[in-house]
């Protein structure tokens, strides 16, 4: 806006007529007062201001304008027609002027310094506009920076009260910081700890997974400076997101050594338990069969009952030290897979025939649905039917209120797939993700058996060796179908 300021209405009549004409939008001012108090209220881009005024003239105007930060900035634009003297003229620039028109005025040339002088303010308003956005920038990045600096400061603290090994990794893969700990098995922040020579090479595991974008978790031996024994530890590395990015990675070694000694003692005690357990309890089993034998000529139900309940115990525990030699196996990386072709419709019908016939099921119907199997398939024909009786006897535990039990077939160019389907008190979704896991038992039912929790491990590992697939799907009480399935293949794995 432009701000015409003359006590004369004629000559502010004929200016703003003309600037409006071209567009310009205009405002008026009879008196220097009236100037300054407009001035100071709105926003000008450029004066015209008449020298010769009563009470306070143009060039008292343009001095107080000047002393302040509102409106020092405003071009002015002096015209006089008395004074057409150098003095004059030198006082109007020295007062706050930009230019100085003589009167009467020529239009044309006035109009001409007004489109001038209002670029010029346009061009300054947006060089204005870009230095605060740059100034806001600068500002938003400094605050950026002091929160980075801060939160590192924070997470450094962190990793140095921290226990374990601790560390972090820019997105380059370069480590940029380490606790205290480190010291204890590197000598340089630069260089992961030694591992042990059958381990993978730490830094290119950790250069592999940053490239991707993956956490890392590993077992891996390394060892102390001081020493020559390597110590198990977890290596875990979690990456760090900034505005959905990968800003930094932060790691730690935890030692689980310890841990690692317990759970192999563990290990050979069951395996050398089981071991033990297995020969008194073959000797067991041909005295109770001898026993058996003897007694099947007297008529003393009781004494049959007694010898029945004998037997079934006996087989309950030559079950659990079955299993017990299989999870040693297991552990040891010992489970052998012997893969043979066979007839996966022959065993299903074999299993069913055999359930039928144990005590817990002969008041449960056992029914096979699905189309028959066309080809042999290859595996190790026992594992998979010790995978299949433990499917339906868990099928029969957890179903003592149903009469039915439904075994599917089904076939397609890449894979078998064999589901057992009960009807009974189903799984909780809270227990279905660990139901696979070694030693683990759902507790939350009504219903309670002995054993270990081992069968459906031994089972889930009986699928992988073989590259098949397994899981649940239950609903409480709805019931719960257990699966596997076996990939189609003519030869033997590689």
């Amino acid at each position: 806006m432009i701000l015409i300021v003359d006590d004369k209405p004629e000559n502010i009549y004929s200016l703003q007529q003309l600037l409006e004409s071209r567009g310009f939008s205009v405002d008026t001012a009879f008196s220097g007062e009236e100037a300054l108090k407009k001035a100071f209220k709105n926003r000008y881009a450029l004066i015209i201001l008449d020298v010769q005024m009563p009470d306070m003239d143009g060039f008292e105007v343009a001095k107080y304008l000047a002393n302040y930060s509102k409106t020092k900035d405003i071009s002015i634009i002096f015209l006089s027609a008395a004074n057409r003297d150098r003095r004059f003229i030198e006082q109007g620039y020295a007062s706050g002027g930009i230019d100085y028109v003589t009167k009467p005025v020529d239009m044309e040339i006035l109009l001409l310094k007004v489109r001038n002088f209002y670029r010029f303010y346009e061009q300054n308003l947006a060089l204005n506009a870009v230095q605060h956005d740059l100034l806001s920038e600068i500002e938003r990045r400094k605050r950026a920076q002091s929160s980075l600096v801060e939160k590192a400061n924070h997470l450094r603290l962190i990793l140095e009260s921290l226990p374990q090994i601790a560390f972090s990794v820019d997105p380059k893969g370069k480590i940029d910081f380490v606790n205290n700990n480190w010291f204890l098995f590197s000598a340089s922040e630069n260089q992961f700890p030694e591992c042990h020579p059958d381990d993978p090479v730490i830094m290119e595991v950790v250069n592999a997974h940053i490239q991707k974008g993956n956490a890392v978790e590993m077992e891996v031996r390394i060892k102390p400076l001081n020493s020559e024994l390597y110590r198990y530890h977890l290596l875990r590395i979690v990456p760090i997101e900034e505005n959905h990015m990968i800003a930094h990675w932060v790691g730690t070694f935890t030692d689980i050594d310890d841990q690692k000694q317990i759970e192999q003692k563990k290990d050979e005690f069951i395996s050398i338990a089981s071991h033990e357990l297995k020969t008194p309890l073959t000797s067991m089993r041909g005295y109770v069969q001898l026993l058996d034998r003897a007694l099947r000529g007297e008529q003393n139900v009781k004494v049959q009952k007694y010898m029945d309940r004998v037997q079934g115990q006996l087989d309950k525990l030559s079950t659990l030290v079955a299993d017990l030699l299989d999870i040693s196996k297991i552990d040891n990386g010992k489970l052998k897979i012997n893969h043979q072709l066979f007839d996966l419709d022959i065993l299903i019908d074999a299993v069913i025939e055999t359930m039928r016939q144990t005590p817990d099921s002969k008041m449960m119907h056992i029914e096979r649905v699905g189309a028959r199997l066309d080809r042999l398939i290859l595996g190790d024909e026992l594992r998979i039917e010790q995978v299949l009786v433990n499917f339906v006897t868990n099928a029969i535990k957890y179903g003592p209120d149903s009469d039915r039990i439904i075994i599917h077939t089904e076939m397609n160019d890449q894979e078998v797939k064999v589901s057992v389907q009960d009807f009974g008190i189903g799984v909780p979704a809270k227990n279905q993700p660990p139901i696979f896991d070694k030693f683990y038992r759902v507790e939350e039912t009504s219903v309670r058996f002995q054993g270990l929790g081992l069968g459906l491990y031994i089972s889930a590992e009986i699928i992988r060796q073989h590259q098949g697939r397994y899981g649940m799907e239950s609903k409480l009480g709805e019931g719960a179908t257990f699966y596997f399935t076996l990939p189609i293949k003519e030869r033997i794995y590689d």
